[in-house]
């Protein structure tokens, strides 16, 4: 299991942070007491699983087809200060469009030497990091550290500010 703390400082040491933030708009719908989502990125198949929901969490879906619209469970107090709704109503099933607040994470991308790697997502699962992921943290939090599949990244976040020494 490797410790991603550290291997996010050897990447800051090395220049090799940026700042990024989610941009895409999302669906998310209420989750039910005690739900389990699996998170599934099309074509690398399971990502993480969640610990069982708890009240006012959220199920988020993100909107990108190259990754299928994977879901993952977000916990109330983080969807409420990463995501706003719109508009639109929800749809039957519950889902309604969300807007990111546009909050601002470092990350890292995983290169090749670096290899593939396990290490245990805030939510106490672990979570399997391949060379092109990005791994992002909140910068306030550095304990709220995981990884986003490369795809998903590419989808949903812009960069705020490319890698680089004394940045």
């Amino acid at each position: 299991m490797m410790d991603v703390v550290s291997l996010f400082a050897t990447a800051q040491q090395e220049g090799r942070v940026g700042l990024a933030r989610k941009t895409r708009p999302i669906d998310a719908r209420p989750a039910m007491l005690g739900e389990v989502i699996m998170t599934i990125i099309a074509g690398g198949g399971k990502e993480t699983q969640s610990k069982p929901a708890e009240a006012g969490d959220m199920v988020v879906r993100n909107r990108c087809d190259a990754t299928g619209g994977e879901q993952y469970l977000v916990k109330s107090t983080s969807f409420a200060e990463r995501y706003e709704a719109t508009p639109e109503t929800a749809d039957a099933q519950g889902w309604r469009h969300y807007r990111p607040r546009g909050a601002e994470m470092l990350y890292f991308i995983v290169r090749e030497q670096d290899g593939s790697f396990r290490f245990d997502a805030p939510w106490g699962e672990p979570m399997v990091a391949q060379p092109g992921d990005a791994i992002a943290r909140n910068p306030t939090n550095p304990s709220d550290t995981y990884r986003v599949a490369r795809e998903a990244f590419t989808c949903t976040y812009e960069i705020v500010r490319e890698p680089g020494p004394d940045k």
